[in-house]
Formats: structure tokens, sequence, C-alpha cells
């Protein structure tokens, strides 16, 4: 009986802990600092939540996306990096801020499209794009301008930025204004064959003309990005030729206008010039022209000034500029450009110095001679 009364006396011990939320006392010992755990514990998490909020802050800071999608019923959608839309559909795009500029297909504004809007409210730029064509997929993105005076820089942790595909099955190609393109292949820098899809999905390859033959794409020298066309990452000489794309999506293959692909021979710098008169000396009443000619890289333009004997006494001159590909014979390509200046009626006061300034990116180049009066 004395047993089994100490049996009960355990057991409403036992059930009265569980009740109060008090674990049953243990009999077993504990170990020298065995509480000195659970505070360590307590103290490690909390920091963890703690470091994790502020990664997501700074990364939020560094890409923090002020470019939204208006839909129905005035309700807002943040936008991913592509976006599709069937040719023929509106579309209107808000950006966060009182000072945003906006970028888009610059065909747009060549042509000064009036299906394009651009509005600045008080919190928000506005793009609209009404009645949107294939020809309208491209980049759209903006940024918030901070300006101190007139010195203004783009904010770069606020911006945005979408890939938009107007999709349409009678133009798998994002249409050109031309039938023909010329690509040029520099050997420091990728070529890109601008044979943009409206449909994501299409299967593109790439085709040479002559021999007609399909251009293996291997990811590598040779890649396909939808939002540029194919890369050619190390032109060399042996890629020039005419090619085109072919496109497939359920239905029948479309075919994009030809590239004439060129291989650039002279290298980047300020122009290679040269200066010649039709005559180093001249009569009274003659015609003098004097003509500057530069060699340069196809792509590059190059801008022109004079300065002759009759500039300051306002003598009347012609001055022409005209430039043209020229091919050196090995396949490499080059463009001659030249600025003629005519002097017609040559005058005392006509002769002197003709002294040509070519200009371009990489810097400028001047070249004389002389005209004298016989």
């Amino acid at each position: 009986e004395r047993l089994y009364n100490l049996f009960l006396i355990s057991n409403i011990t036992f059930f009265i802990s569980l009740v109060i939320g008090q674990p049953a006392r243990s009999k077993r010992p504990k170990e020298p600092g065995e509480n000195k755990i659970k505070p360590v514990n307590k103290k490690v998490k909390p920091k963890t939540p703690k470091m994790k909020e502020r990664e997501s802050a700074d990364s939020s800071l560094k890409s923090q996306s002020i470019l939204t999608q208006v839909m129905d019923k005035g309700r807002f959608q943040k936008l991913a990096a592509t976006l599709s839309l069937s040719a023929g559909q509106s579309i209107e795009l808000r950006c966060k801020g009182t000072n945003v500029t906006w970028n888009y297909p610059s065909y747009l504004d060549t042509f000064k499209d009036s299906r394009l809007s651009i509005k600045q409210l008080d919190r928000y730029g506005q793009l609209i794009l009404a009645n949107a064509t294939a020809a309208d997929t491209g980049e759209y993105s903006c940024w918030l301008q901070l300006c101190n005076g007139n010195k203004c820089r783009k904010d770069e942790t606020k911006m945005g930025s979408t890939y938009i595909f107007f999709t349409d099955k009678e133009e798998l190609f994002v249409p050109t204004p031309s039938y023909f393109e010329i690509v040029y292949l520099n050997p420091d820098k990728p070529a890109v064959i601008p044979c943009r899809v409206t449909t994501p999905s299409a299967k593109v390859t790439l085709h040479r003309e002559f021999p007609a033959e399909e251009i293996e794409t291997d990811g590598t020298d040779i890649i396909y990005d939808v939002k540029k066309g194919f890369v050619y990452q190390h032109p060399t000489s042996d890629h020039k030729g005419i090619v085109y794309c072919k496109a497939e999506s359920q239905g029948a293959p479309q075919i994009s206008i030809k590239y004439h692909l060129l291989y650039v021979e002279v290298p980047k710098g300020p122009p290679s010039t040269t200066i010649a008169a039709s005559s180093n000396r001249a009569e009274v009443g003659d015609s003098i022209h004097v003509i500057c000619t530069v060699l340069g890289e196809p792509d590059v333009d190059v801008n022109f000034r004079w300065q002759y004997p009759g500039q300051e006494s306002e003598r009347p001159v012609i001055i022409q500029n005209f430039w043209r590909l020229i091919n050196r014979g090995t396949g490499h390509t080059t463009r001659i450009s030249k600025s003629v200046l005519v002097v017609e009626d040559f005058e005392a006061r006509d002769a002197g110095n003709y002294i040509c300034i070519a200009q371009n990116l990489q810097g400028e180049t001047t070249v004389a001679t002389n005209v004298e009066l016989n």
C-alpha cells in the first residue's frame, strides 16, 4: 500500500507539471556549463534575419525598378525582363519620379510616329504606344535624372527596363526600312547580324547565299541572341559575304532581308588624310580644285573643315563632300571620304595655303597645300 501511494503521488506531480507548462523535474544532475548553451543560441538566431534584411535592402537599392505597366481596371504590374504582346495592342508604361527619361526603338523618333505619346506628370512619367506593330519590338526603358543646375546624370539605383515582343504571324522578323543592309566586320569587336524576331519561340537559322549553305551556330564563335540577332564574337575575313536569316514558328518559314558582311581593313585612329590641288600654279580666271581625301573605317563618319586665303574677305567658294566604299582586292573594305573645294575665276587674293582639317571620333588630322599665282 505504501508503494502504491508513492506511485500515485509521482503520477499526480507529473500531470500537474504538464498542465502548468513546466517540465517534469529530472533527477539527472546537470553537466557543468549546461545552462550556458541556451542563451548562446538565442543570441545567434536574431542575427541571421537581420543580415538577410540588410542584404535584401542593399540589393533593392541597386536594382530598384520604377517601371510598371498599366493594366485593365487601374491595376499595375511590374515588368519582367521580357514581355510578349500581340501586334495591334496598345500599351501604357509608367515610371515613378518627377524627372524621367525614356528609351525606346529609335525609328519611332525618326518617323515622329504619332502613335507614341510621352508625358511627364507630377509623380511619374508616362509612355503610351497605340496600335503597336511588329516593328515596335525592342527595348523600352526609363530612369530618373539627378540634376544639379544644368548638369544631369542618370540615377543608377532607380531605373527599369523590359524588352517587348509584338508578335505577328505575318511578320516573324522585325521589319526594317531597307531590303539590304551592310554589316561591318571589325577584327577587334563582335559583329551583329540584326535579324531580330517578333516571336521569342521562333526557330532562327543563319544562311550564306553563295555557296548556298546553312551557317552553323556553335554557341561560342557564333551565337544567336533573340534581342540582337546572330553575333560573330571574333569576326575574320572568312566571314565576309552575303547572308540571310530564316525563321519558323507554327507555319511556313520566313526569310529576312539580306546582309552584306564586309571585312574592315583600316585600324581605328585619327583620319588618314591627304590633300592635292588640281594645279599648284594658276592664272587669273582659272578654276582650281583642292581635294582632301581620307581613308578610314567603313562605318565611321568624317567631318571636314577648310581654311583658305580668301576666307576673311568672304570669297565665294564651292565645297562638296561625298564618300564611297572601295574594295582593296583582298576582301578588305575601306571607306574613302572626300571634300572638294572649288575656286572659280582665280584672283590674286586666292593665292596661298589651302588647309583641310579632317575629324572623326578618334581625333583630327590637318593637311595643307599651296597654290601660287602665275
